[in-house]
């Protein structure tokens, strides 16, 4: 099944300012949305993430039908992709293929800063909302299980992930 290329007409350019991009969180974590289905015919979602010295991103997901991209646009940050955890540093890129379990976070000593990118994309700034409202107690922790079909995010366990970020949280600790 091929899917139908859209036109110039049909999708108009999308030029996100800095200034106008919705900020969900304060500083040092921080998620912008940037782009997202209904403003690239579902092309696209990004957004950019800030997070915090050690700090942890997403647990282990993977999606049925979206590739996710990351570049570290400063920092240094660490992604469970299968089974291997990788150090990307500024300037790297990761691309996760749909079906592929993983996760992130900022590595030990250092915060980090990306661009992540769906492909193609899946509405997901009401997810990122609602991680929002259960971040500031307006949600139970448990509603982001109702929603894994919708924003074709699906949370699973890794074994390899919570060992390695149990041994950066002590190694901070000891720094």
């Amino acid at each position: 099944m091929s899917t139908p290329h859209l036109t110039s007409q049909e999708v108009p350019p999308l030029v996100v300012r800095r200034n106008e991009a919705e900020v969900l969180g304060t500083g040092p974590n921080t998620i912008s949305l940037l782009a997202d289905v209904p403003a690239t015919g579902g092309a696209l979602s990004a957004t950019r993430t800030t997070l915090g010295e050690g700090q942890d991103g997403a647990a282990p997901h993977y999606h049925r039908t979206s590739a996710e991209t990351f570049f570290i646009l400063g920092g240094v940050l660490r992604v469970l992709v299968g089974e291997e955890i990788v150090t990307a540093r500024e300037g790297d890129l990761v691309f996760v293929p749909p079906g592929t379990v993983h996760a992130f976070g900022a590595a030990p000593g250092s915060g980090a800063d990306l661009l992540i990118a769906f492909t193609p994309g899946v509405e997901r700034f009401g997810y990122f909302r609602l991680l929002g409202r259960i971040r500031d107690g307006d949600a139970a922790p448990d509603e982001v299980l109702d929603t894994q079909e919708r924003y074709d995010n699906h949370f699973v366990d890794s074994t390899i992930w919570r060992e390695v970020r149990q041994a950066d949280r002590q190694e901070a600790t000891h720094a």
